[in-house]
């Protein structure tokens, strides 16, 4: 991933300006650390849904399940498309790309792995829900909001 600034006009944000810069650790450390993850994708008829999702931050990449025949499963399958973002809106984690469903016949260590990690996290198994979904990012905007002009960072995936 590669950082930048964002293209925010009229926030202040000098898109030359190369300090301050958020570090991906910070990314990552929200992501591991959070509890609740919203989770938006689009219906067939273009209009958005957005849910709160339990979920896990491993190697980079955040995973999920959701019923096989959920309103957000129905939607991926036909829009693979998707943003998940953590609840505050002042130390912002907002992450852009689309989702695929982790093939429980070629990952099965992984899925084990996840299943141990869900597990401990939350106290209930993770495989066995539905389907579970893997996050591509493409594209992560992050913040501390009290210092917002001189944080706001994209990273872009190359």
């Amino acid at each position: 991933m590669k950082a930048s600034r964002p293209h925010m006009p009229g926030y202040g944000i000098q898109p030359a300006a190369k300090g301050g810069l958020l570090p991906w650790s910070f990314v990552s450390e929200q992501m591991l650390a959070a509890r609740n993850y919203w989770v938006s994708t689009v219906r067939q008829d273009g209009r958005p849904h957005a849910a709160p999702v339990w979920g896990l931050w491993h190697q980079d990449s955040f995973f999920f399940s959701s019923g096989w025949d959920s309103r957000k499963a129905r939607n991926l399958a036909a829009n693979a498309a998707a943003v998940v973002h953590l609840e505050s809106g002042d130390d912002a984690i907002i992450l852009e790309g689309e989702m695929e469903i982790v093939s429980p016949d070629a990952e099965k260590e992984l899925l084990a792995t996840l299943d141990k990690l869900y597990k401990a996290k939350y106290g209930f198994p993770f495989l066995g829900l539905g389907n579970i979904y893997r996050f591509k990012v493409q594209q992560v905007f992050a913040w501390k909001e009290a210092n917002f002009p001189q944080t706001a960072t994209r990273w872009q995936a190359e």
